[in-house]
């Protein structure tokens, strides 16, 4: 597989809304996230949204938004807003789950 070069590596910030608390949404994002080798973070926030952060190729990066749109079992996604974010020097590796803010 060739280098992916930072020309084709996207980060952005994700606010999905919908029925997306209590429904494994949070495990849901960090497993599709690590099929497709994003990098990056998820979290619920106190206003009932989740929250993520993605860095990866953008191929990638657009298959798990795809996936988010869907959602686990018995999400209900409403909308998902992105908002892209500076490529960090040095992209995180793997995934995780956060705490809520």
């Amino acid at each position: 597989m060739p280098a992916t070069s930072d020309l084709d590596v996207t980060a952005l910030n994700a606010r999905v809304t919908g029925t997306v608390q209590g429904v494994g949404f949070r495990w849901f994002t960090r497993e599709t996230a690590a099929a497709h080798g994003v990098s990056g973070w998820v979290r619920n926030r106190f206003d009932g949204s989740v929250e993520a952060e993605l860095h990866g190729p953008d191929r990638d990066v657009a298959a798990v938004l795809s996936a988010l749109r869907e959602g686990p079992p018995h999400a209900v996604v409403d909308r998902i807003a992105t908002t892209p974010i500076p490529v960090p020097p040095r992209r995180p590796h793997g995934f995780e789950i956060r705490a809520t803010v």
